[in-house]
């Protein structure tokens, strides 16, 4: 029976119900590596990066706390592709790299990026015996990307996101332009029927005898 709130060491008697619960209950050991730890979705073990999205804008690296994220890049010129246009230049990037001996996992870096460049991932083991080696280079980060879980799905009665819309709605343009850009396809001509054969002449039927 639960005292009431008011009542004195009421608090103290709670955690006295709890602990006598624990107690009662049967305790389980993961028996770790052979067993795997069920983590939640949302664990936060390691940053993965999918390089195709990044734009080298080093907002990740400013903004980050403990100065752990390390990006070097250049830049290269992309041709015009209209005649009479104008030359430009674009970020490659070179380096990423984080070094997880200082990262405290705020998660800075990954609410930052303005083109989702980085996820956090539950991978938990990446354990090294020189700390000089926790510093994972962006092929190590690619690799952790494809262990980044799917996201949640949508509610079916949520908006679409507009990105989906615009790519459906541009899509849906250049299909109506190839379609109108294409001749239409001409009936062909009708076939002429054969010609029946023409009759043959003389009785038929069986041959009759004479008398």
């Amino acid at each position: 029976m639960t005292p009431p709130p008011g009542f004195p060491g009421s608090g103290l008697a709670k955690g006295l119900a709890v602990t006598l619960r624990t107690m009662t209950k049967k305790s389980v050991t993961g028996r770790y590596p052979d067993t795997q730890p069920d983590l939640a979705p949302r664990t936060r073990g390691v940053i993965g990066l999918f390089e195709e999205n990044c734009t080298v804008c080093m907002l990740c690296a400013r903004e980050c706390p403990d100065w752990c994220i390390y990006i070097d890049s250049h830049k290269e010129t992309v041709p015009a592709t209209t005649p009479g246009g104008r030359d430009r230049s674009r970020n490659v990037l070179d380096r990423f790299a984080i070094d997880f001996s200082l990262c405290m996992y705020c998660g800075i870096c990954i609410e930052v990026c303005p083109f989702d460049a980085l996820f956090w991932s539950p991978e938990f083991e990446y354990a090294e015996t020189d700390i000089r080696e926790l510093t994972h280079e962006r092929d190590k980060l690619r690799e952790w990307m494809w262990t980044v879980p799917a996201p949640p799905a949508l509610d079916p009665a949520a908006e679409e996101p507009k990105e989906l819309a615009a790519a459906r709605k541009t899509a849906d343009k250049l299909a109506a332009t190839q379609a109108a850009a294409e001749p239409e396809p001409q009936p062909e001509p009708p076939t002429a029927d054969p010609q029946p054969d023409p009759p043959t002449t003389g009785p038929t039927g069986p041959k009759r005898e004479g008398p």
